[in-house]
């Protein structure tokens, strides 16, 4: 199985997985917003998301469905090699979800910085396994 690698700078945390949930609130709305991503070869492809609600700039696509309160779509946007994502002080971080079991995703990358950029892609095979074969994040240090 490939992984996910999570890098910061120099941080790296491998996540044994071939599929996650990254999740987040919006900063204005305070509504949760979950996007359902898989590993597919050597991409990352998003099959589903969720909004807990509408508001300011967070407005269901075409072709959404509502349940129970949340709007559920399927994103047209092609695979990914690698994702951004900000991670800073002035927002809630993100979470990263396996098995509904969400925890920040910050706190696999001990000591990142207040204002960092965050680098999500599918790992090397090499480097997707952890030593102590627990399917538990392992956070690393990369190469300067």
């Amino acid at each position: 199985m490939s992984g996910l690698c999570i890098a910061a700078g120099k941080l790296l945390a491998v996540v044994p997985v071939a599929s996650f949930t990254l999740a987040w609130t919006h900063s204005i709305e305070k509504t949760r917003w979950e996007e359902d991503w898989q590993i597919e070869g050597r991409q990352l492809r998003i099959h589903e998301a969720r909004i807990m609600g509408s508001g300011a700039g967070m407005e269901p696509p075409d072709g959404a469905w509502l349940k129970a309160g949340v709007w559920h779509y399927h994103p047209k946007t092609a695979p990914n090699v690698q994702f951004l994502l900000s991670h800073s002080p002035h927002t809630g971080g993100y979470e990263l979800c396996i098995a509904r079991d969400c925890r920040p995703l910050a706190g696999l990358l001990p000591g990142i910085g207040d204002n960092a950029t965050i680098e999500l892609s599918v790992c090397p095979e090499q480097a997707s396994q952890p030593e102590d074969n627990t399917g538990q994040a392992k956070t690393l240090r990369r190469a300067p």
